[in-house]
């Protein structure tokens, strides 16, 4: 997960909102991300879907079986939804996210019993990392007021 509190704070210092996701096998970081949506004016470039994306790249397959995802805030529908796509095994998430979390804050969709993949979610590695990064962004936001 520290290797994911890098990556968001590649975010906070390009003023986007910190998120950062790494996706590792057998023990290998084979991707990394860190949410650039208004730099790239793209909705779709969240953490989780970049690090999918260069993993899948890396390893030459859309099956990412085997793999897991750490991510410092708990995965939006869309992220969720790819994460589900991709096979990932297993999702360590440092803090929910109480407006969309899809991994059991908000709603589990990585558990659904009519889906035929279903995921393992820890959440709270390095929660206080990973919220306190997110609210220092905020606040950051604020004064700039």
């Amino acid at each position: 997960m520290n290797e994911a509190l890098k990556e968001a704070k590649k975010s906070f210092d390009l003023d986007e909102v910190p998120i950062g996701a790494i996706i590792v096998k057998d023990n290998e970081i084979i991707g990394r991300g860190h949410n650039t949506k208004e730099h790239t004016n793209s909705p779709l470039n969240h953490a989780e879907m970049i690090a999918i994306s260069n993993a899948c790249e890396k390893i030459g397959d859309w099956r990412l079986i085997g793999c897991d995802l750490y991510v410092t805030l708990e995965p939006c529908a869309m992220c969720a939804g790819a994460i589900l796509n991709s096979r990932i095994s297993n999702v360590y998430i440092g803090t929910r996210d109480q407006r969309m979390g899809c991994a059991g804050t908000v709603i589990n969709l990585l558990d659904m019993p009519t889906f035929n993949h279903k995921v393992k979610v820890e959440f709270g590695v390095l929660e206080n990392e990973s919220s306190s990064l997110i609210s220092s962004f905020f606040l950051k936001l604020r004064n700039r007021k």
